[in-house]
């Protein structure tokens, strides 16, 4: 009850196969994905905001208000990682973070629609949930 701190890294596979080494431990996206838009995106989720629309409709959580540190998304060859710092994570809050930046950098989705969503808080309008086997927490602070 008294982490400062969490990190998460959601890892992508942009490569046009799949890595079968990778396989289990990274999501596939064959296409393209533009980064400076999901960066572009990824600002506007800083800070203290109410991420109701981020979060599993089943959560039971009595507050969905979590600050956000950081977002950095990395290109290490056709692995993509997005990493989050928050205070707190709500129930796949990082999977349907991860899965709406991508829609923006596969273009179906703008950067600008960020503040709507958080504002809004609806569920139904934020992204796709990505897949488990591309989340890792990294760090927990104290």
């Amino acid at each position: 009850y008294n982490v400062l701190r969490k990190c998460y890294t959601y890892t992508v596979d942009s490569g046009v196969f799949a890595d079968p080494f990778t396989l289990k431990y990274a999501y596939h996206v064959k296409e393209s994905l533009d980064i400076p838009r999901m960066e572009k995106a990824a600002g506007y989720l800083l800070g203290t905001h109410d991420f109701k629309a981020f979060t599993s409709l089943k959560s039971k959580t009595k507050s969905t208000v979590r600050h956000l540190f950081a977002i950095s998304i990395t290109q290490e060859g056709s692995l993509i990682k997005f990493t989050y710092e928050g205070n707190g994570f709500l129930q796949h809050m990082v999977r349907i973070l991860t899965g709406t930046l991508i829609e923006i950098g596969l273009g179906t989705r703008e950067p600008e629609e960020i503040p709507l969503l958080l504002e809004n808080g609806l569920r139904s309008e934020a992204g796709f949930t990505a897949p488990p086997h591309g989340l890792c927490m990294m760090r927990v602070d104290y």
